[in-house]
């Protein structure tokens, strides 16, 4: 872990060794399927039981009493000797990661008892975390260090894991930008919650990407000539081919947003029509 990580523990009095699926480990012998596979049929159970993929919401009043979260929870602590090398294909990485951020966040949210916003929790993204084959992986650890392919935080400069860092190995090869439309972080301006299987992934995220585009991540105003895009396409602008924190020339982001558009009209304006970029103001209340 690097230092700046260690002291950003410390700041927020976290211990290193706080994580969310701590105690006895569930008899491995009596597990009908392997974790990951587990994981996702659980997490499936879940969303059909608490999550509006129309809306965005989660239902976590209801998941707080629920057998199929006490079951998840119990999954959970299975991670504790799984290893992720495991993992064979990109596609199979790639869900279960996704998949397994969005279950910690909502599981966060349920631990930590946020009511109204997940910064009610001092370090909420830092403070999210599981053991998974002996080593700490927080919600940021799985978002930077693994899932974008251990890019820095847009606050932090340098590789998110560092040389030594055993997670290391765990990193994608390779940046996926589609990856923002599919991680959920509890608050109003995510996207949807899903479920992904590595045999549909880049289906799924395509999908992701297209549904968040066109339903409230970017708004087109044509008469006032400017668009404004979600704070997303600000924070992980280099992720969309952009200058950090969208400084400069945007044009990428345009480009990018545009291939997603159902609206050829609308496609057009943003690749011919040089309108002014905006960004949505991030709405962190709970995604409840």
């Amino acid at each position: 872990m690097r230092l700046i990580h260690r002291l950003l523990l410390f700041r927020y009095g976290i211990s290193p060794r706080l994580v969310l699926n701590s105690g006895p480990e569930p008899d491995a012998t009596m597990a009908s399927e392997p974790v990951a596979a587990d994981l996702r049929r659980i997490v499936n159970a879940l969303k059909a039981e608490a999550y509006d993929s129309q809306q965005g919401r989660v239902d976590y009043a209801h998941l707080c009493a629920s057998p199929t979260y006490a079951e998840y929870c119990q999954c959970a602590r299975r991670l504790q000797s799984f290893d992720p090398g495991m993992l064979g294909s990109r596609e199979e990485r790639l869900a279960f990661w996704i998949n397994l951020y969005n279950a910690l966040i909502v599981d966060a949210v349920i631990q930590f008892e946020v009511k109204h916003s997940v910064n009610e929790t001092p370090g909420f993204f830092w403070r999210a975390a599981y053991d998974i084959g002996g080593q700490r992986y927080g919600s940021f650890d799985i978002e930077y260090g693994i899932l974008r392919a251990n890019a820095p935080h847009p606050a932090i400069p340098g590789a998110h894991f560092g040389a030594s860092d055993l997670r290391r190995k765990h990193s994608l090869d390779r940046l996926d930008p589609r990856i923002h439309f599919a991680l959920v972080c509890a608050a109003r301006s995510c996207p949807p919650i899903a479920v992904y299987d590595a045999t549909c992934i880049d289906e799924q995220l395509n999908m992701a990407a297209r549904t968040f585009i066109n339903h409230g991540g970017v708004e087109i105003d044509r008469a006032a000539g400017e668009v404004r895009l979600s704070q997303i396409f600000q924070w992980y602008a280099p992720d969309f081919g952009g200058h950090p924190l969208a400084l400069g020339d945007k044009r990428s982001l345009l480009e990018f947003v545009a291939s997603y558009l159902n609206n050829e009209a609308e496609r057009e304006y943003l690749l011919q029509g040089k309108p002014i970029v905006r960004f949505q103001l991030y709405d962190w209340s709970l995604n409840n």
